[in-house]
């Protein structure tokens, strides 16, 4: 477990961070794949921890990736005064044949043990992600309002722009009868990824996880105008992976007055890296900056 700038942190803080680690080393070891597996430090998830606040943001990241595909992110939420902790999802920073075998509740899994940290050091929470992250991010301010200060949702995937996504329940379905039918040769378990950032993120993606992502967002996005705490949506206009629209519809299906949708001008999937971050974090900071906070 990586812990950066401090290691000023309680006793149950660094037992659940170890417990993370080793359960993360346990996964690496077993699901190596060589040629698809990147360097460990890519799925170690992390803590920036800030002693002198309680002031805290669960960071969490996309489908494919890890915690280091927020790095950049969760530098500049440090860099604001923010203790910053960033899970790893279940089956990512290992394989993508490890990937396959998991449910978005077991990604919820995830983050439920990720906020479990953070609460050891931070009184105040806000959920954020990207992508995947994002959906998550909105679940979890859906199902326990009362555990957060605000959520953050960047690029959720609402809606897929792939033809290949469009199919994913129908082709999962026929993967899962060939299964039980003890036939491989007919399967198709994977499609081809082309990931923004090849050194975090598999080249290849389970359609089971593509399934997974689309029921989870189905249930965001019913669930949406219970959301009851304020809401950033952000998403990028020219998104090639995601629908444009799926942030505004997003926005638009909160009933919460306190929401902010911002549509940020750039033509990648992945905007929480790079050069477009000083657009993306600009409107991050500012939403922070006006949250109202309670006092310590």
């Amino acid at each position: 477990m990586v812990v950066v700038k401090t290691m000023l942190v309680s006793a149950e803080c660094k037992r659940l961070m170890r417990r993370e680690s080793l359960l993360f080393a346990k996964d690496y070891k077993k699901h190596f794949l060589a040629g698809e597996t990147k360097d460990s430090h890519v799925g170690e998830p992390y803590l920036l921890h800030q002693a002198g606040t309680k002031r805290g943001v669960l960071l969490i990241h996309g489908l494919m990736a890890a915690p280091e595909e927020v790095r950049e992110w969760a530098d500049f939420l440090y860099s604001q005064g923010y203790t910053v902790y960033a899970p790893r999802l279940v089956g990512h920073g290992t394989s993508a044949v490890d990937l396959a075998q998991y449910s978005y509740n077991d990604w919820v899994d995830s983050v439920n043990r990720g906020h479990a940290i953070l609460k050891t050091c931070c009184e105040q929470i806000v959920v954020a992600g990207f992508s995947t992250g994002a959906g998550l991010a909105l679940h979890q301010a859906i199902i326990k309002p009362e555990a957060f200060a605000a959520v953050i949702s960047i690029s959720a995937p609402l809606k897929f722009k792939s033809i290949s996504s469009g199919f994913a329940e129908h082709l999962n379905y026929w993967n899962s009868f060939l299964r039980a039918m003890g036939i491989k040769n007919m399967r198709r378990d994977f499609v081809a990824n082309h990931p923004d950032n090849p050194h975090i993120n598999y080249s290849r993606c389970p359609v089971r996880s593509i399934v997974q992502v689309k029921t989870l967002m189905k249930k965001v996005y019913r669930s949406l105008p219970a959301l009851s705490i304020p809401a950033l949506i952000i998403q990028a206009n020219n998104d090639p992976k995601v629908s444009g629209r799926s942030g505004r519809r997003i926005y638009n299906r909160i009933s919460f007055p306190d929401k902010t949708y911002r549509d940020v001008h750039f033509h990648l999937h992945g905007i929480v890296r790079g050069e477009i971050t000083r657009n993306v974090f600009a409107e991050v900071a500012t939403f922070l900056n006006r949250l109202k906070w309670r006092a310590k």
